[in-house]
């Protein structure tokens, strides 16, 4: 597998959070305790200091009561509660343009935006009906940790998302992001239940060049990654006629279970730059917002 965070990732998150930070407010308004709007004046609650904070935000009468740095917090301001589900299941390590690295890719820079932004940021791995890391990182200081455990995933092993998302109690509203090549049977109800725990839900859905248009040709023994069950094809014309209309079925039925439910559907191409698809995400965001 490739490196997943090179030189080329790095220089453009600086960019990417110019561009997406415009929009948490508007396309990932669900992160947000408060549902204020404008500079309200409110006090709501404290935090602790961290480091890049306004010191003019300082409330030194709890400094001299607890000898802690607090941060003032209004209404409007209380951090938002960001989660983000990883699918890791071995059909995910696939693809010339891998679909793994890309997952891991935005999911990386999902996390430096929310982190620069002083959000609260949880990482989830669905890992054969488990799920891991429910974990949260906050502060810009957070980010070199995050890149440190998504440099460990592993894809491997059948895929499970309902069982995987049942183990995530989903205490407060925020945003989550499911980030996954969609192959589930119980997709949609790994939707109901994410919604019904009161979650803003963003789907991000990674797909190879060689599933939307495959090259091969000849008879094959073609074998599912997670099931290792076989099956033998000859590819024809018709055969690839067939195929690619199941596959614009399959986008066709997510496409109308995301619209049922009130979820934001971004589909994305493994071999798109890292810039072509955050300005997807962008757009559909605010089609949305």
């Amino acid at each position: 597998m490739e490196k997943i965070f090179d030189g080329e990732f790095y220089s453009k998150l600086h960019k990417l959070r110019m561009s997406i930070s415009m929009h948490l407010a508007a396309g990932m308004s669900g992160g947000r305790k408060s549902n204020a709007k404008g500079n309200s004046v409110e006090f709501s609650d404290f935090r602790e200091y961290r480091l890049g904070d306004d010191f003019r935000r300082v409330d030194w009468n709890a400094y001299g009561r607890f000898d802690k740095l607090f941060i003032k917090l209004f209404m409007e301001e209380k951090e938002g509660i960001f989660n983000l589900f990883l699918d890791t299941s071995k059909s995910m390590d696939y693809g010339s343009a891998h679909k793994g690295v890309c997952a891991l890719r935005i999911m990386g820079a999902l996390s430096y935006v929310v982190l620069e932004n002083t959000d609260r940021l949880y990482l989830h791995f669905m890992e054969q009906g488990g799920l891991t890391d429910d974990k949260s990182y906050a502060g810009r200081q957070a980010f070199p940790k995050v890149i440190e455990r998504l440099e460990k995933v592993q894809f491997e092993g059948a895929g499970d998302l309902l069982s995987s998302i049942r183990h995530k109690s989903f205490r407060q509203r925020g945003l989550s992001v499911l980030i996954s090549d969609g192959y589930s049977h119980d997709l949609e109800e790994v939707f109901r239940y994410m919604k019904y725990k009161n979650q803003q839900v963003v789907f991000i859905h990674v797909l190879a060049p060689e599933e939307r248009d495959p090259s091969m040709e000849g008879t094959l023994s073609l074998v599912d990654s997670e099931t290792n069950g076989k099956v033998r094809v000859t590819m024809s014309a018709t055969t690839l006629k067939a195929y690619k209309k199941t596959y614009a079925s399959f986008i066709q039925k997510l496409e109308n279970m995301c619209k049922k439910y009130s979820i934001t559907y971004i589909p994305v191409n493994s071999d798109a730059s890292l810039d072509g698809i955050f300005f997807q995400a962008l757009s559909q965001m605010s089609k949305r917002g």
